[in-house]
């Protein structure tokens, strides 16, 4: 899958029934750069070094605060979009990931967490057309495929929520929506 398809992040436990996940790291690496993040109870210092030379990102041992998984998985995507900040402001927008809040000219604006994500993927990939199919990934992983019909919902609530902003969201007839700065600094 990691070689046909992008990811932000994968998460990685070691103990695993038919590889190990020293082996699946070094498969990854072959044919991807995508951050990993291993997962794993052990926590000698030579496994940590072993883990980051085959090309962890990072390591977590078990166990561990669901608070700080999230706050290293925001990490590592942060690093690999070039960011090193939690808030990112696009036109007249700010949108925070760790208090997940977003602001239009610095006033609030209240979002149901599909619209928050979807403007999530977006600000985090600006630029970059997002065809139905990949919000859709990115909104609900494999275990779940909804109708693409509900990407249409969520962009049009979204657009609403945004109306007043300087940030549109276009949609590119047969191949997807990006988000656009319709007053650019």
């Amino acid at each position: 899958m990691v070689s046909h398809t992008p990811f932000d992040l994968i998460i990685l436990d070691l103990n695993l029934p038919y590889k190990s996940g020293e082996q699946i790291t070094k498969r990854i690496r072959q044919v991807s750069d995508t951050p990993i993040l291993i997962l794993t109870a052990r926590n000698e210092v030579f496994d940590r070094i072993n883990l980051l030379d085959l090309g962890a990102d990072d390591y977590l041992t078990k166990p561990f605060d669901f608070g700080e998984l999230e706050a290293r998985c925001r990490a590592i995507v942060r690093r690999r979009q070039g960011s090193d900040h939690n808030v990112i402001t696009y036109g007249d927008i700010e949108f925070d990931s760790v208090s997940c809040s977003v602001k239009v000219k610095g006033e609030p604006i209240d979002l149901k967490q599909r619209e928050f994500r979807l403007l999530e993927i977006f600000i985090t990939h600006l630029n970059r057309v997002m065809s139905k199919e990949e919000l859709i990934e990115h909104l609900y992983g494999y275990s779940s495929t909804p109708n693409l019909n509900a990407i249409e919902t969520y962009v049009g609530r979204l657009r609403k929520s945004l109306s007043h902003s300087s940030v549109e969201i276009k949609t590119l007839r047969g191949l997807g929506y990006v988000l656009n700065n319709a007053c650019p600094n």
